[in-house]
């Protein structure tokens, strides 16, 4: 990678400037004012090239975070004033202690920070050792694309370009702190349970997440490196995925878009 400040100097250091229009006149009678001016219109084409660089090199910083694309980012915001304007009482948001009530309101601000400084849309990275389900989306200017369920291989990253929303779970396969959603008639199911209602899961992200998974060598567990945004029965998707449990997703071909 070029090293801008060292060129930044070389480009107002007058003897390399020197050197330089001596080399390219070496051999030709040129009076010393000559050579004086031709050395000042060569350092300011230097000085002119040199900034537009720096801007092509910058220029995704002027592209617009997700914050401003996506309709999450409202929602986030929403809950999260919810939350904090429930600090008071954590029973009145559902919540039994005040830790709990504490931890949505750090996840929320995480998410919330997250949509406010990236441009990207959500990136699912597979690194648990086997091939993972990812629900990804190619964004559209009319609204986002309903998803599609595809197979991530192990080592791998979905494109940029695409809107990863989060991993299919196989009944079975336990996701570290993730807590199970479940139905008004069954009673609550503790985290990392899912397997006892024996049907996958959808863990949603944020846009603009930059999600890693990992296998835990002691427990088996995936870990993800950021909060989910949400947890509901793969079969609320739509359309609805199929009923794969860890060994049948391993059989399949990777096909998710990736970089």
């Amino acid at each position: 990678m070029v090293e801008y400040d060292k060129l930044n100097e070389l480009i107002f250091d007058k003897n390399f400037s020197k050197k330089i229009i001596n080399l390219v006149l070496s051999g030709k009678d040129f009076s010393l004012s000559k050579r004086r001016k031709m050395v000042k219109i060569f350092k300011a084409v230097l000085a002119f090239l040199f900034l537009v660089l720096n801007l092509v090199i910058a220029q995704p910083s002027f592209a617009d975070p997700i914050a401003e694309k996506s309709p999450e980012y409202a929602q986030i915001t929403q809950q999260l004033n919810q939350l904090l304007q429930a600090r008071s009482n954590p029973s009145a948001a559902g919540y039994n202690t005040a830790e709990e009530l504490q931890k949505s309101i750090s996840d929320l601000q995480f998410q919330k920070y997250v949509m406010e400084t990236t441009e990207d849309w959500g990136v699912c990275r597979n690194e648990t050792g086997k091939t993972l389900a990812v629900y990804a989306h190619k964004p559209s200017k009319n609204g986002s694309s309903a998803n599609t369920l595809f197979y991530l291989g192990n080592g791998q990253k979905t494109d940029e370009d695409w809107d990863c929303d989060g991993i299919y779970v196989p009944s079975g396969v336990n996701v570290a702190g993730v807590k199970v959603p479940v139905g008004e008639n069954q009673e609550q199911v503790g985290e990392n349970q899912e397997q006892q209602l024996g049907q996958p899961l959808f863990v949603k992200i944020v846009d603009g997440t930059q999600l890693i998974a990992r296998t835990n060598a002691l427990t088996g567990e995936i870990e993800l490196n950021a909060p989910p945004a949400g947890v509901v029965p793969a079969s609320e998707q739509n359309p609805v995925g199929p009923n794969f449990s860890q060994a049948q997703i391993d059989a399949q071909v990777p096909n998710a878009p990736i970089d």
